[in-house]
């Protein structure tokens, strides 16, 4: 198996603990206050890896551009977080969970339209499904 293939189950097995474990966090607390708890955790312990390993070293390869896509997407992340966890918060997880991770749709569109990624066949049948599972659980 190759390394970034079990990174991505990694990411997988810890995001589906993210949505549980907020749900039963979020009880007494708004999204917000919520959201504002997991980046300081985030942040400390990003702060605390990115130090241990001397990964900092490498800031002055980055470019003014890559400095840029690299703030939208902080950006783009916190409003993600901020939206889910308000989600999270009023509806059930599930239903939420769901509906977050039609994000993956929009990666493979944006991964073919902006970085020019090649669409085979098994990318388009492996979107179709996922559509297909996401219009079979949403739909009454």
């Amino acid at each position: 198996m190759e390394s970034w293939v079990l990174y991505a189950l990694l990411s997988a097995g810890f995001a589906g603990l993210v949505a549980v474990s907020a749900k039963i966090g979020l009880a007494n607390i708004s999204g917000d206050l919520a959201l504002g708890i997991r980046t300081g955790v985030i942040f400390i312990l990003v702060a605390f890896n990115t130090v241990l390993g001397r990964h900092y070293v490498e800031a002055d390869k980055l470019s003014g551009r890559e400095w840029g896509f690299l703030v939208f997407s902080g950006a783009a992340t916190m409003l993600s977080w901020l939206f889910y966890y308000r989600a999270v918060k009023l509806g059930p997880v599930s239903g939420v969970a769901l509906i977050d991770k039609s994000s993956v749709l929009i990666t493979l569109l944006l991964s073919f339209l902006v970085l020019g990624e090649p669409l085979s066949w098994r990318v388009a049948v492996g979107g179709a499904l996922i559509v297909g599972g996401f219009l079979v659980l949403t739909l009454k």
